[in-house]
């Protein structure tokens, strides 16, 4: 009689391990969309954050930029505001450089958002006026970001903002 008990506990888990053949496969198909759901919010994340690096540095660079340029107001035509613009640009080449909208401030003169331009003909009027030596300038760049995973719409979008002052030197 304890011959047939132990026959039967040996019998039994060769039953459970048939009865289990296709479990992992079932718990792959589970989680597999869960994991490249996360893993593509992960990259979606990412990107986003390198951009907003690339639009802090690039902000950084167009603010000292005009913090020095005081010197070139001997050009009939000098435009500080473009000057920044060409900076952001060249140092966030992987930035769509039509959706970046730039703000102005120069010795306290706030130049309309999303202008590209604040030239003037004159060197002692507009804003190659404004570059005042030990008065502050501000630059301001807005980047529009999207953290959508598989192109979903329902996920929110994101405006990246950089800002930067500097001393006019």
């Amino acid at each position: 009689m304890i011959r047939k008990i132990r026959f039967r506990e040996n019998r039994m888990p060769r039953y459970l391990r048939r009865c289990e053949d296709g479990q992992s496969l079932v718990e792959f198909a589970v989680c597999l969309p869960v994991i490249m759901i996360l893993m593509t919010g992960m990259f979606a994340f990412g990107i986003a954050v390198s951009n907003y690096i690339m639009l802090t540095n690039a902000t950084s660079a167009a603010a000292m930029q005009l913090s020095i340029s005081r010197g070139q107001l001997a050009s009939p035509n000098y435009d500080p505001c473009a000057t920044a613009v060409a900076v952001v640009r060249a140092a966030a080449p992987t930035l769509v450089s039509a959706n970046l909208k730039y703000a102005f401030v120069l010795n306290g003169t706030t130049y309309a958002s999303n202008t590209t331009s604040c030239t003037s003909t004159s060197e002692t009027t507009g804003a190659a006026a404004n570059l005042v030596s030990g008065q502050s300038i501000t630059v301001t760049v807005t980047y529009p970001c999207s953290l959508a995973i598989f192109k979903a719409n329902n996920f929110p979008n994101c405006l990246l903002t950089a800002k930067s002052s500097e001393l006019v030197q």
